[in-house]
């Protein structure tokens, strides 16, 4: 957050929202029609990166030196990451995974979800799953930690701003359970409750990664990299939605006790009083 420039919020996300939407929906129509089956992917790619390019043209038309040159160190410089951080950064989200396929054994879940998954859970067109989560933990952290939560600090408290900008990234992906054979269209398919869970899940993660973001002097690359693994966690092993349920409830665990052991950064109002807010 730089104190000089006068983040725009509202403009921001209303941007943002306004363009995914109309790109997303025109990708889950595609995805139903048979001409469209070859290029629905099209307009939902460029949903994804409509964050990123919204926040590089805020960004560098702002003629604000110090917001440019902040963005770039924050995306490119890998000595943000904090070496001490790093086992947190690579192991928490597997380790959650594990915890709760361990606590789904209790409520009748079967030990055959501890083995690697044989494929995904969904499939996406011409472009390869794999490289479509990388993207995503791309391109969402680059639009999202790279304007957006900024935005949102310069006005709030850490805990306010985390909190909102969750469920607004949760909000966001949305028109996703429209399109056909998307792994939130498959759960919706298999059960409202699950897709329902999903969206939920998105707002501790929210919290998490935010944490994880600030304590790495809010370095992209960290959440580019975090983003990537809590992708690849849920796609690595054959869990149900019940113990992904379950999962949501121990993230949920993990966002609160982080909050509690970190008050003096989420609850902090110094930076408030170094800024006037327009």
């Amino acid at each position: 957050m730089i104190s000089t420039y006068h983040y725009k919020p509202h403009f921001y996300f209303t941007l943002v929202f306004v363009s995914t939407f109309l790109l997303w929906f025109a990708g889950a129509y595609l995805s139903f029609t048979p001409a469209g089956r070859d290029v629905y992917m099209v307009p939902l790619l460029g949903g994804l990166i409509a964050p990123f390019v919204i926040a590089v043209s805020l960004i560098f038309t702002s003629g604000n030196s110090a917001l440019k040159k902040d963005a770039l160190n924050r995306i490119f410089n890998p000595a943000l990451i904090r070496v001490k951080m790093l086992p947190i950064l690579v192991l928490l989200m597997p380790l959650a995974v594990l915890l709760s396929i361990s606590i789904s054994l209790f409520l009748g879940g079967s030990a055959s979800q501890f083995k690697l998954a044989e494929g995904f859970s969904f499939s996406t067109g011409f472009v390869p799953v794999l490289l479509l989560l990388l993207l995503a933990a791309t391109f969402e952290e680059l639009g999202w930690r790279g304007y957006a939560f900024d935005s949102l600090q310069s006005r709030y408290t850490v805990f306010k701003a985390t909190i909102i900008f969750s469920i607004l990234w949760s909000l966001w992906h949305l028109p996703l359970m429209l399109v056909k054979d998307s792994y939130q269209y498959e759960i919706l398919r298999q059960n409202v409750w699950y897709a329902v869970n999903f969206y939920l899940g998105i707002i501790p993660l929210g919290v998490i990664v935010s944490w994880i973001c600030l304590k790495n002097s809010k370095s992209i690359l960290a959440a580019i990299l975090f983003h990537f693994i809590i992708n690849i966690a849920n796609e690595m092993f054959d869990i149900t939605q019940m113990t992904k349920s379950i999962e949501t409830g121990v993230l949920a665990i993990i966002s609160v006790v982080i909050i509690v052991m970190d008050k003096k950064l989420f609850f902090s109002v110094a930076h408030l009083s170094e800024r006037t807010v327009s």
